[in-house]
């Protein structure tokens, strides 16, 4: 092994390692709004089973 060998394996290293920071910042500054939109998903999905039971109500009125 040769300078030559040694200097593109830390080329490729420092390389590499740059890459994986920036993917891994990447995905961090997504998680806050993965969070906000499952806790819009969650409201969504509580109001839509509260006003589904109420629309059964007056139906059952009906009968």
């Amino acid at each position: 092994m040769n300078w030559d060998d040694v200097t593109l394996i830390v080329l490729a290293s420092c390389g590499l390692v740059t890459l994986l920071l920036t993917q891994i910042n990447d995905v961090l500054d997504k998680v806050p709004q993965t969070i906000r939109a499952l806790r819009r998903i969650r409201r969504a999905l509580r109001d839509g089973t509260e006003s589904e039971g109420h629309e059964a109500s007056p139906e059952a009125g009906d009968r």
